[in-house]
């Protein structure tokens, strides 16, 4: 897609990465954590047989990458024990300096249009419904999912899910789990510590609503 305000959302090339990794690692930077994960999971899903390398986007403006995007593939594990294909989403971000001027939305949307026009049926993962709620999602306990691990009655505003075929999950109930690369952190610390080595110095700290 290229408009005529600089913006382009275009598929990722291999040269790309190490610069998608290093905005990665900008917009995670003491959101959730001290320091961050983001980029060494996006970093080792490009080698996972679950990365989907027709939705692996980034945003340009003024020729200068500013955003990405990228899904894989996971499933809910019905109630029936049927496995039901579904997509996963992230990490996805805007570089900080231009977010909140609905950059993430337009990269949003169009990437889960070209979902959709692939045949995708659903994508859960976890996220803000106050941002997500306006590209369509929902919380997934209205599709009658279940978050695994989860006990019952404990806060699942997070668990959102949105169709891609209206339908696809009308007769689903079942239980999703993240798709495994995306704790790949907790399995690797040796080789992450690597990894992270290779970038500039950047404090951690300890912030106000961080999750973990």
């Amino acid at each position: 897609m290229d408009d005529s305000d600089g913006i382009v959302i275009r598929p990722e090339t291999e040269r790309d990465r190490r610069a998608v990794e290093e905005l990665v690692r900008e917009a995670f930077w003491n959101v959730y954590r001290p320091g961050c994960l983001e980029h060494w999971v996006l970093h080792r899903f490009r080698d996972d047989p679950a990365f989907v390398r027709e939705l692996d986007w980034v945003m340009e403006k003024d020729g200068r990458i500013v955003g990405q995007n990228v899904y894989v593939r996971a499933s809910i594990r019905a109630d029936g024990g049927r496995a039901v294909p579904i997509l996963a989403m992230g990490p996805i971000c805007i570089a900080p300096e231009l977010q909140r001027r609905g950059l993430g939305k337009r990269l949003l949307d169009f990437t889960l249009e070209r979902a959709a026009a692939l045949g995708h049926g659903a994508v859960c993962f976890e996220g803000n419904i106050g941002f997500y709620g306006k590209s369509g999602f929902a919380p997934a306990r209205g599709f009658g999912l279940r978050y695994h691990g989860l006990p019952e009655g404990a806060d699942d505003s997070f668990f959102l899910c949105k169709e891609l075929r209206p339908g696809y999950l009308a007769s689903v109930r079942g239980e999703y789990a993240p798709p495994a690369g995306y704790f790949v952190a907790d399995r690797e610390p040796e080789a992450f510590a690597a990894f992270e080595a290779g970038f500039p110095p950047k404090e951690k700290k300890r912030l106000p609503g961080q999750l973990f």
